[in-house]
């Protein structure tokens, strides 16, 4: 697969994890609050993740995130996804590029209920397409590959996601 392409859906999947994670925070301004819906329905009540929401409808993968879980989503925004050089998402979201979208959405997400006190303890995490993902700690900040989360612990029924400002990208 090339490099660009790689980078293409990644960022898609950035942008719909974004949506997720911007969803679950605006509806209850920081507060970290469990959620009455499932990861999906968390971030489609936002309003802010049209990319994201695209991009699992794209990739097949919305009945898997409304899933018994638990999954931890390092979810994009879409200022994250706008950093994306022009027309990649466009580009990813083509049936032809599926299972690269695929790989990127899959690499924001990590099988389990990771909370932010527990992200700080580790130095990685492996991905549900298989990757690891580098988790540091930089001037207070948590950063996942070249990402920072800008909000964390957004609970929802089968899950929780940590808003992070870069789509990352599977190597």
């Amino acid at each position: 697969m090339n490099h660009a392409f790689s980078k293409t859906i990644l960022a898609i999947a950035s942008a719909a994890l974004i949506a997720l994670s911007s969803a679950a925070f605006a509806g209850h301004h920081a507060k970290k609050e469990a959620k009455s819906g499932d990861i999906v329905d968390v971030a489609v009540s936002a309003g802010q993740f049209n990319t994201l929401a695209a991009a699992l409808e794209a990739a097949g993968l919305v009945a898997t995130l409304k899933g018994d879980g638990p999954f931890t989503v390092f979810a994009p925004t879409d200022a994250a996804f706008a950093k994306l050089p022009a027309g990649t998402v466009d580009s990813l979201l083509k049936p032809e590029n599926k299972d690269q979208l695929i790989g990127i959405l899959t690499y924001h997400v990590v099988p389990g209920n990771v909370m932010a006190s527990d992200v700080v303890k580790l130095s990685s995490a492996t991905t549900v397409n298989g990757a690891d993902v580098a988790i540091t700690l930089d001037a207070g900040s948590v950063r996942i590959d070249n990402a920072t989360v800008v909000k964390t612990d957004i609970k929802a029924s089968n899950g929780v996601i940590h808003v992070i400002d870069t789509v990352i990208l599977p190597n």
